[in-house]
């Protein structure tokens, strides 16, 4: 008879082997589930000592019929996919994975930035129906030393991102109401307001947390404000940007371009999803990735064992390494 149960709420890996391989010498069962919507959750894991969750959402209403659950711990770094303040009234705690991914999302960031800059899809569909001509790309193609680089938020992936930009000659501005120029100085980056980030940066980078301030922070009106050879890269979460906004800036040549690693309905949280129910998956100048920025062999295994030594702690009655507050 195991000592704990830990259920997984739903997860991509192939196994759980990573999650076991921490667990089980404590007494813990490990039980993976399939429930990535987050509904019948509560059904599913009721015995649950604790929950570890990838992208299933856990709201007030799942953690009050989680009676002996003693913590839900993050996969990831953000937890706007769980009530931490619902969770806390009701004797739990909330963990996540902080810094497991930082190289992996910058890197993937700058490399659609470029991509988008350099117009490089647009030049390879081109050449797949048999247009051979440096013009192909069908827009304009600048200097990456001429170039304004955007950040909205400057976490600690931004922070990285500003790092690695500097040698490309790019000029780097900040948005974040949160950070004081002062701070952002020692990155070499200036602090702006959102209306002049939009207005003055040649790519706009969204890299700020999903929240009520910032659902739909991209806009009709910040698109509208922004350069028309501009891009948009947004490898933060999908509902940030307002997708219908979006496809009317794509499709009407308010900005040039977009490359994004998540979209606004998030698939990953639903269990029926088709790529025909957003449009921007039939533009050619919109290029979409899985949420995928986070990915690595590396980062995976990293993700996964520290989620586990959270559960871990929590289940031996010690303060978990990573503890969110509400």
């Amino acid at each position: 008879m195991a000592k704990y149960k830990v259920y997984i709420s739903d997860f991509d890996y192939p196994d759980n082997e990573v999650e076991k391989s921490v667990l089980e010498p404590i007494g813990a069962e490990v039980i993976g589930l399939q429930c990535k919507s987050g509904k019948g959750l509560a059904e599913q894991a009721h015995d649950a000592d604790v929950i570890l969750q990838q992208y299933a959402k856990i709201y007030r209403g799942t953690i009050e019929k989680l009676k002996h659950c003693k913590a839900i711990c993050r996969y990831g770094i953000g937890v706007d996919i769980v009530d931490v303040k619902a969770a806390y009234e009701h004797g739990m705690v909330v963990t996540n994975v902080m810094d497991y991914c930082l190289d992996e999302v910058a890197d993937h960031t700058i490399t659609m930035g470029f991509m988008m800059l350099r117009r490089i899809p647009m030049w390879a569909n081109a050449t797949r129906q048999g247009q051979w001509h440096w013009n192909s790309s069908g827009g304009r193609l600048l200097r990456f030393r001429n170039l304004t680089w955007g950040l909205i938020g400057f976490g600690r992936i931004a922070q990285n991102i500003a790092r690695k930009l500097p040698i490309f000659g790019f000029k780097v501005v900040v948005y974040d109401p949160y950070v004081s120029s002062s701070y952002m100085n020692t990155y070499g980056v200036k602090k702006v307001s959102l209306e002049e980030l939009t207005t003055s940066s040649d790519l706009v980078n969204v890299m700020c947390p999903a929240s009520p301030e910032t659902h739909h922070l991209i806009d009709e009106a910040a698109l509208k404000a922004m350069k028309k050879d501009a891009v948009l890269i947004n490898c933060s979460r999908g509902p940030v940007v307002d997708n219908a906004a979006l496809y009317r800036a794509l499709t009407k040549g308010w900005i040039a371009s977009a490359g994004l690693d998540d979209v606004e309905e998030e698939p990953a949280k639903l269990d029926n999803w088709s790529p025909d129910d957003n449009p921007l998956f039939s533009l050619d100048n919109c290029v979409i990735t899985p949420h995928s920025a986070y990915v690595s062999e590396d980062s995976l295994k990293e993700c996964r064992r520290i989620a586990a030594e959270n559960a871990k702690a929590v289940l031996l009655g010690e303060t978990p390494p990573n503890l969110v507050k509400p």
